[in-house]
């Protein structure tokens, strides 16, 4: 059994870039304090990153949400400064809301712990298909994660809740 931290798209275009999130910035110190733990805890920390090409806007999810983002090479691409992956750390470029080969990474049986931005996308797509791993235990820490907006942010942290993932504050 392994614990695992998972960092979800703390990204510059989240942060200040394209898709500004003001609460993504406001618990970047929560997570960071959460990372420092989780190390301390000897515990693996992953990181994912939003990943697009320049066609993002011909993408389905382009024609949905039509604001270019985390094209893969730019600066809002990257992982906020202040979140920095260390060398041994693992980080993931996904290219949809939810990162579909979790099981190459967790096994049955491991401790998840999770947190990033956006709550009501990517955090809860991710805490979900993790979640249907065969007996893996997911704690979503609630102010480490920021949503789209704070009614979006509660109302994924309430389906969370009741897919029984664990919901907690560092």
């Amino acid at each position: 059994m392994k614990k695992v931290l998972i960092v979800v798209d703390m990204q510059n275009d989240f942060c200040t870039g394209s898709l500004s999130n003001k609460t993504a910035c406001d618990v970047s110190a929560n997570i960071a304090k959460l990372i420092k733990q989780a190390r301390d805890n000897g515990m693996s920390v992953i990181y994912t990153r939003d990943t697009h090409d320049s066609d993002y806007l011909t993408t389905m999810e382009g024609k949905k949400l039509p604001v270019v983002h985390c094209v893969k090479g730019t600066d809002g691409w990257n992982i906020i400064d202040s979140l920095k992956p260390l060398p041994s750390d693992t980080i993931i470029d996904k290219k949809h809301f939810g990162y579909d080969d979790w099981q190459s990474l967790i096994s049955p049986g491991d401790e998840v712990w999770m947190c990033g931005t956006c709550t009501d996308i990517c955090v809860v797509s991710n805490a979900l298909i993790i979640k249907a791993i065969d007996n893996v235990s997911v704690t979503v820490f609630e102010n480490c994660c920021a949503g789209t907006t704070v009614d979006n942010h509660d109302a994924a942290i309430q389906v969370m809740r009741m897919c029984q993932c664990e919901i907690e504050n560092v």
